[in-house]
């Protein structure tokens, strides 16, 4: 196996859009710590160039024919040792990005977002960190109008109670959108600590990232009480 480049981060991009995916492919190829693996015009071409060329991250545009953007981010976070994915999309598909974040995408970019956050979004999540804002996450759930937000409510509460006391409050500091040094800074905790207790929640609570905590905290209604 070739090892690869120090900080060389394999990007995989998938629009039906030519125009699109080769904007965002010059784009990236400007960056000299990324380098595009392929580029692929739907999920299901999408998925064999995963297992082929086993890229970090995926960007992943939602609208898309054969097989759309969130089929295609269940059944890839649903592997093992699956690439993080970014999803491509625009403010009018709200309830179609909360479905990905649940399915495990580690965020999401409007397609209008400037260049450079592009790139350094890119990065962030090759680091295991979420790209999406909580003020973001805020507006998202306020436009999805889900007539089942009680039974949602109840269920979120019922596995947030597998935490004990100390998880659940690093939980909703996560649902924050605090980084592991505010955590700690707020419940009085060294970094390592936090670094723990986030690993015990996802483990526990069968997550893959922050951005799942952050909405379960979210349907539980913790924040609401804050």
């Amino acid at each position: 196996m070739t090892t690869p480049e120090p900080g060389s981060i394999g990007v995989l991009i998938v629009d039906d859009d030519p125009l699109v995916r080769a904007g965002l492919a010059m784009m990236l190829r400007g960056a000299p710590d990324i380098r595009v693996v392929a580029e692929a015009g739907n999920g299901t071409e999408a998925l064999p160039l995963v297992a082929r060329h086993a890229p970090d991250v995926v960007l992943m545009d939602i609208r898309m024919p054969v097989m759309d953007g969130l089929a295609a981010t269940e059944a890839l976070r649903a592997r093992r040792g699956a690439p993080e994915v970014v999803v491509l999309t625009t403010f009018d598909a709200d309830e179609h990005v909360l479905r990905a974040l649940r399915a495990g995408a580690a965020g999401f970019l409007l397609k209008d977002t400037p260049p450079d956050e592009i790139v350094a979004s890119v990065r962030r999540v090759a680091q295991g960190q979420p790209v999406l804002s909580p003020a973001v996450t805020r507006r998202l759930i306020a436009r999805v109008a889900d007539s089942g937000a009680d039974r949602r409510r109840d269920r979120a509460r019922e596995r947030l109670a597998l935490l004990n006391d100390r998880e659940r409050e690093v939980a909703v500091t996560v649902a924050q959108g605090r980084s592991n040094a505010e955590i700690g800074s707020v419940l009085h905790l060294s970094v390592p600590t936090v670094k723990t207790h986030v690993s015990a929640i996802l483990a526990k609570l069968d997550l893959n990232n922050r951005v799942q905590i952050a909405l379960l905290v979210h349907d539980a209604g913790l924040l609401d009480e804050e």
